[in-house]
């Protein structure tokens, strides 16, 4: 079996990301500590396992440009309503309207940084 296990994610401040993944998204912190006395390993990720992200700072203009401009996340849940109401009461800025298209119920939304993830429920049965 092969799976992806974590993604390196740039952000600006990783308490500033930790905020937001946790509180605006609902994720976990899997991991937070300092590592060979000096660089601190933060990952986070759906409670339920799946793919974490490890937050790493940096600066410049990459922050919100990592896919390019392009969707490169897929945030797939199975209530997209409580999700997309969680997300909006932590002022996560929504590009579109929900919309309802044959793979699922889907909206564009921006991260700490403005890059663009989907929101994502596939359709019944998928």
């Amino acid at each position: 079996m092969l799976r992806i296990s974590d993604v390196t994610f740039l952000v600006r401040d990783l308490d500033e990301a930790i905020t937001f993944f946790v509180d605006a998204i609902g994720f976990a912190v899997r991991q937070d500590e300092v590592v060979g006395g000096s660089w601190r390993r933060v990952v986070v990720g759906p409670p339920d396992g799946g793919t974490g992200l490890v937050l790493v700072p940096t600066t410049g203009d990459v922050l919100g440009r990592q896919a390019g401009g392009d969707v490169a996340l897929f945030l797939e849940t199975d209530d997209f309503t409580t999700q997309h109401a969680r997300m909006l009461a932590h002022g996560v800025v929504f590009r579109e309207e929900p919309r309802h298209e044959p793979y699922g119920t889907v909206a564009v939304f921006e991260d700490l940084h403005g890059m663009p993830w989907d929101l994502i429920e596939p359709p019944a049965g998928a």
